[in-house]
């Protein structure tokens, strides 16, 4: 069941550098449907694969909107346990992104809300455009709860009781609130057709030469699967992660480098 052809392009991906722009594509709000979620799966697998890409960036086609979340007509007609399958098939699509040992970063150029706030928060960073919309969970508005992610991401964001409230009263925020409860990393104030630029500009600080991509990757490791156990075995984690980059070309660049007093030149190798 789709509410797209199956040949409509629902995902692009283009390359900026060692930045892979992934953006949803079905304006104006960029919903999302089943098929929309098997491009855009396939687009973080060939993304997590291509070793020449060193940051993804995640965003919406048009400037209204980020994404709105599952595409609402396609879930009208849809019996319940088909519903299941495609909220399971989206978890694991996160998952996927959350877990790719790359940067991954959610460009907001629009409104951010339900199923879209749930992907921008598998992301590592939320850079979003100042003034460009709200961002939030209404689905409680709709007789169901954010089921993409939501309740499990925006809780380990901002604690469990703020979470609640922000989920239970539907409250839909502007920018700068969002930045200020940390949904948000960044907020770049610059015209609507500025901003991916800006947004891969931002990205490309984070890529060979300049960054050891290689480490950051690895840091990301560290945190995101960390994160979800005990002290003792993140700790072990980070140490077998930590091991890996000491043998790493680019820990001995950096580490040379600074001695020497000059700036690192990484390969990400």
């Amino acid at each position: 069941m789709s509410a797209n052809p199956a040949n409509q392009e629902l995902v692009r991906v283009q390359r900026h550098g060692k930045v892979a722009v992934v953006t949803l594509c079905d304006p104006p709000a960029n919903t999302y449907s089943h098929a929309m979620m098997r491009q855009l799966d396939a687009a973080i697998l060939d993304a997590r694969m291509d070793a020449g890409v060193e940051v993804i960036v995640l965003t919406g086609a048009g400037e209204r909107f980020f994404c709105a979340g599952a595409n609402i007509a396609m879930l009208e007609t849809a019996d319940p346990t088909w519903k299941y399958w495609f909220c399971l098939h989206a978890n694991e699509t996160l998952l996927r992104l959350e877990h790719t040992p790359k940067l991954v970063v959610a460009a907001l150029n629009g409104h951010t809300v339900g199923g879209g706030l749930e992907v921008a928060l598998a992301c590592d960073l939320r850079i979003a455009r100042a003034g460009a919309g709200k961002i939030g969970l209404p689905e409680i508005k709709l007789g169901v709860l954010p089921g993409t992610g939501g309740t499990q991401r925006l809780l380990r964001l901002v604690g469990k009781s703020k979470a609640i409230e922000l989920m239970a009263t539907a409250r839909n925020l502007d920018v700068n609130e969002a930045k200020a409860l940390g949904l948000v990393n960044e907020a770049i104030d610059c015209p609507a057709g500025e901003f991916l630029a800006r947004v891969v500009e931002r990205c490309a600080e984070f890529t060979t030469p300049r960054a050891a991509a290689l480490a950051i990757g690895h840091m990301k490791r560290a945190v995101q699967s960390g994160a979800e156990m005990a002290l003792e075995q993140g700790l072990a984690l980070e140490r077998e992660l930590q091991a890996k980059l000491f043998a790493s070309d680019d820990a001995r660049e950096g580490l040379a480098a600074f001695t020497a007093k000059r700036d690192a030149r990484f390969e990400g190798r």
